[in-house]
């Protein structure tokens, strides 16, 4: 079964650049995994997704989306964020 990882930020394209990390790791741990960046005007349009991860500059929105979703939500650490670390998530 493959997972879906779906991260959000404020219009995708930071998100891209970290998504390809993650891919990287994934494929170096031969992990069965989809990872996809949005922007947070298309997270429902991902509602198939396992999990989300906001980028830092959407991270007030993780109490409505935790709400709102029927996934889990977290924040990923601004640090992990701005050094692009694909292998923590």
């Amino acid at each position: 079964m493959i997972k879906k990882i779906l991260l959000a930020c404020s219009g995708g394209f930071s998100t891209s650049m970290l998504v390809q990390r993650m891919k990287e790791a994934a494929v170096a741990k031969n992990l069965n995994i989809e990872i996809l960046a949005v922007g947070e005007d298309n997270i429902f349009e991902q509602l198939d997704s396992d999990v989300l991860l906001l980028a830092p500059q959407i991270a007030h929105k993780l109490e409505d989306l935790s709400s709102d979703l029927n996934m889990p939500v977290f924040t990923i650490d601004m640090m992990d964020y701005g050094m692009m670390n694909g292998e923590k998530y």
